[in-house]
């Protein structure tokens, strides 16, 4: 299967500028190609992982891909699906930015390899030496200002008379045609790819570098990622999901993908993973069979979150998803254990209720909600219903101490499969 097949496969191909004649390149032989990624925040969020694990699809077939962590698009602000201007960054904030982002696509990609290592670019390396008359004399005469008005990305700004779009974003697909073209003339890259609101900007870069060097480029886009209830790909209530740890954590990350709609996980798992047609199509099958196992969104979240932040993270945020489920709480870290904490209901408990003998059981399963009496705590404990850190604990005259606390914290209480409380001393 070549690059091509298999993107299409996947369902990841949105346009092509020549796709017959791009199929004949591509099947002749390795081409280098490019995806920008704009440093405006200091994480690249999941909705950047389509282009970015597309670019790694392209390696892994014996292509040569650039990252480009955009220092000079990205102090401009690109206009392409926003409906308002961006806030201009200082540089002291995209340089910052820029160190995260790269560390992030270097986990992505591998710069190792010896057959055909990707590289990592920082557009502003051949912006800032540029005089603003060189630009115009060079690059901007190239451009119509008809031909750019008719781009989606402009348009629509300009048809909102209260926004409008500013001189500053009107200019920054010349900026993003200018790294196509010096792409091409340095490197040879052949093939730009982003997503379908780069289309406009994508095709400058066509434009800019058939004029100025007479060779053929080509471009290629990826869908815009929707959930299929019609809410934003990569939103939930408490925001975006970042691929920065401090921003999201890894619990978090991974709760994320195991939760996505039963009609959304199979298209996912063609998107973000590297799992082959015959492995997703035995999950498609797990998953119509028997949809409550979840075997298909957990295949997601493992293989994603293993990808962004490794197999060990992984482990541990599994480990943290089982413990709802009953699981051991062996092993698990309390910065893990604290992303539980936001989960399930907590309440506060004076610490000194549980020094020396502690305070019995059955009044704290009425102070946590979990029974109604001490009657009902005490029925529910010979029931076998009631878990202490989630082990069984069928004596009801069993007390709780400051040595049953978690990370010398937190007590964990469980009646049924899925009523919990924490207990949290102060």
């Amino acid at each position: 299967m070549n690059i091509l097949e298999e993107l299409q496969w996947r369902g990841l191909v949105a346009d092509c500028t020549d796709s017959a004649e791009l199929s004949k390149k591509l099947s002749s032989g390795p081409v280098v190609l490019y995806a920008g990624f704009d440093p405006t925040a200091d994480s690249l969020h999941i909705g950047s992982l389509v282009p970015l694990l597309a670019l790694r699809r392209f390696q892994l077939l014996g292509h040569h891909p650039i990252a480009i962590a955009g220092g000079a698009t990205g102090s401009i602000g690109d206009p392409s699906g926003k409906s308002q201007e961006r806030q201009l960054l200082m540089r002291e904030v995209i340089s910052a930015n820029i160190a995260k982002v790269k560390d992030q696509l270097r986990r992505l990609l591998d710069f190792e390899t010896k057959a055909n290592p990707a590289r990592l670019l920082d557009n502003a390396s051949w912006t800032e030496n540029i005089s603003f008359l060189e630009f115009l004399r060079d690059i901007g005469k190239h451009f119509s200002v008809n031909q750019m008005i008719a781009k989606e990305s402009v348009r629509a700004r300009m048809e909102d008379r209260e926004v409008g779009i500013s001189y500053t974003e009107f200019s920054y697909m010349l900026l993003q045609a200018f790294d196509f073209y010096v792409l091409c003339r340095d490197l040879n890259c052949e093939l730009q790819i982003g997503g379908t609101d780069q289309w406009g900007n994508i095709t400058a870069g066509i434009d800019l570098t058939r004029k100025k060097l007479a060779c053929p480029v080509y471009g290629l886009t990826l869908p815009l990622i929707t959930n299929s209830d019609g809410t934003k790909f990569g939103k939930t209530e408490a925001g975006a999901i970042w691929l920065d740890v401090t921003r999201t954590s890894v619990y978090k990350f991974y709760q994320y993908w195991v939760r996505v709609d039963d009609r959304d996980v199979i298209r996912y798992l063609k998107f973000f993973t590297f799992l082959t047609s015959d492995e997703i199509t035995e999950l498609e099958k797990q998953h119509g069979q028997n949809p409550g196992a979840r075997m298909a969104h957990k295949a997601l979240a493992k293989a994603v979150t293993d990808l962004v932040h490794g197999p060990d993270a992984t482990a541990e945020a599994m480990r943290a998803s089982e413990i709802l489920f009953g699981g051991e709480l062996g092993g698990i870290s309390e910065g893990t254990f604290k992303e539980i904490v936001g989960e399930v209901p907590t309440k506060e408990l004076p610490q000194s209720d549980l020094n020396g003998a502690g305070k019995p059981l059955v009044e704290l399963l009425v102070h946590g909600g979990l029974s109604g009496s001490k009657g009902q705590a005490r029925k529910d404990i010979e029931g076998g219903g009631v878990y202490v850190n989630n082990v069984r604990e069928q004596n009801f005259q069993r007390a709780v101490s400051s040595n049953d606390l978690l990370f010398g914290k937190h007590l964990l209480l469980r009646k049924g499969k899925r009523n919990y409380v924490i207990l949290t001393a102060k």
